[in-house]
């Protein structure tokens, strides 16, 4: 019997490999793909075949030995410049797509634009034989490189001591609240390593029991144990201070409040307190909104700059939750007076001749001038020096000064008090720290005692060290005693039993050890303390060996945070992340992007 058209057909077209990706149904004229299920028609041509690979099956065609498409050019779909498309090898292909996943997340760019038709054509001109895969393969492999960094990151931290946790509440441009959690610790060469742990979302009306159960599960996440925890750094949100409070209560997590919210919050109030400064800062704030927001005010200004021979700097404007912020608006306000006035007075800047309104009164520049020198040097050791060498005119800048030092001294003996009960984190902190070793803040007392909690804790970590020996050589033991002599009371008798010599080997031990121990901490404190300028992470780099027992709880409390501006600088992508071109992006991806960004080290 003759063969009909359709069959010769077929037994042609075998010859491409397109066949090994469709199935061929004669009653229907129709072909299967064999990854969708999807049908087509078939007339005798591979053609729509080809295009539905291409389309919807990218990957699969790429990781094909050899090309789906004959070797007539003319039945490939052409690139993005019309011309005839080539096929790329799977290890080209692989690399190609993996290359643009990391360009899309270490430089923050929404996945939509793998659709973009200029990013498309600037691909095939790198590379005319790579077929972009779709937008829904890029999300996959996103989920993919999440859950891989993830083990890559539990790995990480199996190997740690112990780690410090910063959180922070942070709401996005659709208006959703998210928790960023981070992870710090000091590394085997002594450099302090960040990472990001989770963007989770938050309840709208979420409590602190909510923060609290989500710091828990995302530790449990990457496998950490409560024990390891050492601390939380936190701001001063009221939900985020009682949740570190149920996490104290709970597990021990010492809570550490950032120093520069602690700092921001004395200088804001104070700032506050005092009319006569709040209405200069508002001022202020006022002439540096206008040239943020007018452009003929702006470029006038930079005109100005150029004509008097000043570098064009920028206005900066205030942020409520720094407090240099004000310093910075006011120092570059004065560094920028005539330039500023200059530009003031010019008729297209002002048509209104609000010049007078707009700009500064004397009194008020004289004022801004005093407050730089107040908050310039913000450090208590610096204020009170301030204070017996500066003079000033203004009588409510003498009195902001006097109300800042009097509530930082008060926070800072809050936050140095010593209670031998509950040992204060960042009190031990600073002992450890090289820097400032001496504890000179302190009262003798109080220093003496910092010494002795330092002297028991390092004891402390020797001890635990000896029983985690003696448990693994108990297994070794128990069988040796097998084979030990049952009746040894003669032996006992004449010298002794082993186990009352192993008591006094112990006893003798432990002296040996507490002896080592001492010595070690009262060289530690007796040495000069470094400079400040210098990096206390290097010096025990360099001295670990001297001081090894001290070493290991340097190690532990140098690696908490005393601010949250690692985990600022960490998160610092967050916003551009679910930025207005992405604000329909799920939870989910949200914490994928953010993650995989700020982590992209291990990528």
């Amino acid at each position: 019997m003759a063969e009909s058209q359709t069959e010769r057909a077929h037994k042609r077209q075998r010859m491409s490999k397109v066949w090994d990706h469709f199935k061929l149904k004669k009653e229907d004229r129709k072909v299967q793909c064999v990854y969708c299920n999807a049908e087509l028609a078939f007339h005798n041509s591979t053609s729509v075949m080809i295009q539905h690979l291409m389309r919807k099956h990218p990957v699969k065609v790429n990781s094909s030995s050899t090309s789906v498409a004959d070797t007539s050019a003319s039945q490939r779909p052409p690139d993005c410049f019309g011309r005839p498309a080539l096929s790329c090898t799977v290890e080209e292909a692989a690399l190609l797509t993996d290359s643009i996943l990391k360009m899309l997340v270490t430089d923050m760019r929404p996945l939509s634009m793998v659709e973009d038709e200029g990013f498309k054509k600037m691909i095939s001109a790198f590379n005319p034989k790579y077929s972009m895969p779709a937008r829904s393969h890029f999300t996959s492999l996103m989920e993919k490189k999440h859950q891989q960094i993830t083990e890559k990151l539990k790995t990480v931290l199996q190997d740690t001591e112990s780690v410090a946790l910063t959180t922070d509440v942070w709401t996005s441009v659709a208006t959703e609240s998210y928790l960023r959690v981070a992870c710090h610790f000091v590394g085997e060469d002594w450099q302090m390593k960040s990472f990001s742990l989770t963007t989770g979302p938050l309840k709208e009306n979420h409590t602190a029991a909510d923060i609290a159960d989500l710091l828990e599960e995302t530790t449990d996440k990457f496998h950490i144990p409560f024990p390891k925890v050492k601390a939380v750094v936190h701001d001063n949100g009221a939900s985020v201070v009682a949740a570190a409070a149920i996490l104290k209560e709970r597990h021990g997590w010492a809570s550490v409040r950032c120093s520069g919210y602690v700092l921001n919050s004395v200088v804001q109030s104070t700032l506050k307190n005092s009319q006569t400064i709040a209405n200069c800062v508002a001022s202020a704030r006022t002439l540096v909104e206008h040239f943020k927001k007018s452009e003929v005010a702006c470029a006038k200004l930079q005109e100005m700059q150029k004509q008097m021979g000043m570098p064009p700097l920028m206005l900066i404007r205030d942020v409520s939750t720094r407090w240099n912020g004000t310093y910075h608006m006011l120092s570059r306000l004065l560094g920028q007076r005539w330039p500023v006035a200059a530009a003031l007075s010019d008729l297209a800047v002002n048509p209104n001749g609000k010049q007078l309104h707009l700009d500064l009164k004397q009194e008020q520049w004289n004022l801004s001038e005093e407050l730089t020198r107040v908050l310039g040097p913000f450090l208590v050791h610096n204020l009170k020096k301030a204070t017996l060498s500066s003079t000033f005119e203004s009588d409510s800048v003498k009195e902001f000064q006097a109300q800042v030092i009097e509530q930082i001294a008060e926070r800072w003996q809050k936050l140095f008090s010593f209670q031998p009960e509950a040992p204060n984190t960042v009190l031990l902190a600073a002992a450890l720290d090289p820097r400032f070793r001496k504890l000179k803040f302190l009262p003798a007392e109080d220093v003496f005692k910092v010494q002795s909690k330092i002297q028991s804790m390092a004891l402390a970590v020797i001890k635990e060290e000896r029983q985690s020996n003696e448990s693994g050589n108990q297994a070794a033991a128990t069988l040796e005693s097998r084979f030990a002599p049952k009746d040894g009371s003669f032996t006992n008798t004449i010298l002794g039993s082993s186990s009352d010599s192993d008591n006094s080997d112990e006893e003798d031990e432990d002296k040996q050890q507490s002896h080592t121990v001492q010595k070690e901490v009262l060289q530690y404190f007796g040495e000069l303390p470094l400079s400040k300028k210098d990096n206390p992470l290097l010096w025990w780099r360099t001295n670990a060996t001297r001081y090894p027992t001290l070493a290991k709880l340097a190690k532990s409390f140098l690696g908490i945070p005393a601010t949250l501006t690692p985990s600022e600088r960490l998160f610092f992508a967050t916003g551009n992340i679910a930025s207005r071109r992405r604000a329909s992006l799920s939870s989910e991806h949200v914490d994928m992007l953010t993650f995989l960004h700020c982590n992209h080290g291990l990528l």
